[in-house]
């Protein structure tokens, strides 16, 4: 049985859950995805086959994130890798026909890990304090871009954020709807999102053969698997926990690396669970009633599918907003799932000060070795938990559920 039991679906009950997938999806656009551009530019990649990534890792998150928010009834909401900085050095030098094989060897790794049950059995050993303060941890700069917004577009800013802060105080449902509406319409105002020339244009898979080379496999999909699997799979499982959702890692990874597998050879370079946007679906944001909340996942999706369909067009109005109105919406509509995280953090005594650790750690968000903060973040606040307590808790999440087996 799920943790949040389904109920029915009413009319009423799209606004918020539609609302928060699309501003995760504004978010995920507007902040990470001009990387697959600068990498396709570095990789020399025509028009049509940069359009080929666009659509297959849109198309691929989408039906991910439809299929498993679904199937478990929990807002499961997918993405594409982030980490794809590295890319736009590493496919200056590997062939694209290569990088594309090692595109594939590392989605099957994820396959094979998702199938092996080894990811949840890791994730089930993360004692629960630890877990909320590398979740705030993580967040934190999104909490405080929020408001550094301020000193570079005042206005916006400040109109979201008292707009937020009036909205809070008098109808708490409708705040980060109201963010949202209330900033396009003023970015419009403004002039500030000029859609004149907009084109919609249908994109075009383009298949690639993939070659595999030990060089490729090494520079391009070893990195590769380790950052999607340090700095999205762990954070995104830790989001959903975090929220009181119960689905197993297992499938997740499974489902997603069968899919990247499937859109490789048509640009597409890894797509996982997601981290910080995620958290924009399962928090109270999304809907008072968390049996709700998988309502977000299938909207994020279809959202997804919309801009994959388009190719380049969608995906560039996304990016023509203001970076401003990105990390002030993300950041207002992260404050939620910030502050319960830190609550939960402090909650338990015996735990506060590894959790206090590991809340630190991750916000200075340490790289080192090419791996980002949240791995590293984890790694310290473990290691404090099991120092200041003597050991790890033997199994520190509560048993979970295969999502065949929780589908209704």
């Amino acid at each position: 049985m799920s943790s949040h039991p389904p109920s029915s679906v009413r009319l009423r009950d799209l606004t918020h859950p539609v609302v928060a997938g699309l501003i995760s999806v504004i978010v995920n656009y507007g902040g990470t995805f001009i990387l697959v551009f600068q990498a396709a530019r570095a990789a020399g990649l025509s028009p049509e086959s940069t359009a080929s990534w666009v659509w297959s890792i849109s198309i691929g998150v989408g039906i991910t994130g439809i299929l498993l928010s679904w199937a478990s009834r929990e807002p499961i909401i997918t993405a594409w890798s982030t980490p794809a900085a590295f890319l736009v050095t590493a496919l200056a030098t590997t062939p694209y026909a290569e990088a594309v094989g090692a595109y594939m060897i590392s989605a099957a790794a994820f396959v094979l890990l998702g199938m092996s049950g080894y990811f949840e059995k890791v994730i089930r050993l993360i004692p629960p304090g630890v877990a909320a303060g590398l979740l705030a941890g993580i967040l934190l700069q999104f909490g405080i871009g929020a408001f550094g917004g301020m000193s570079i577009d005042p206005w916006l800013a400040g109109l979201l954020i008292v707009v937020y802060v009036v909205l809070k105080r008098l109808t708490t449902r409708y705040a980060v709807v109201g963010i949202l509406v209330l900033g396009l319409a003023f970015l419009l105002i403004q002039g500030r999102v000029d859609l004149s020339g907009l084109q919609l244009t249908l994109a075009a898979p383009v298949f690639t053969l993939p070659a595999f080379s030990l060089s490729a496999l090494l520079s391009l999909a070893l990195p590769l698997f380790l950052i999607t699997l340090t700095g999205q799979y762990m954070p995104g499982m830790l989001v959903l926990r975090a929220d009181g959702f119960r689905s197993s890692a297992d499938p997740i990874v499974t489902v997603t690396g069968l899919g990247s597998l499937l859109m490789a050879p048509f640009g597409s370079h890894a797509f996982n669970l997601a981290a910080i946007t995620a958290a924009i679906c399962t928090g109270r944001e999304a809907h008072e009633d968390p049996s709700k909340r998988w309502l977000a996942g299938i909207a994020a999706g279809v959202f997804y599918i919309l801009v994959g369909v388009f190719g380049v067009t969608l995906a560039a109005v996304f990016m023509a907003f203001p970076a401003t109105f990105i990390t002030t919406l993300a950041g207002l509509a992260l404050l939620g799932t910030i502050g319960g995280s830190l609550a939960s953090a402090m909650a338990d005594v015996k735990g506060r000060e590894a959790s206090l650790i590991t809340f630190l750690a991750a916000a200075a968000n340490i790289t080192l070795l090419g791996i980002g903060g949240a791995f590293w973040g984890l790694v310290i606040g473990l290691v404090a938990y099991a120092v200041l307590n003597g050991r790890l808790p033997r199994e520190a999440s509560k048993p979970v559920v295969a999502l065949d087996k929780r589908a209704n």
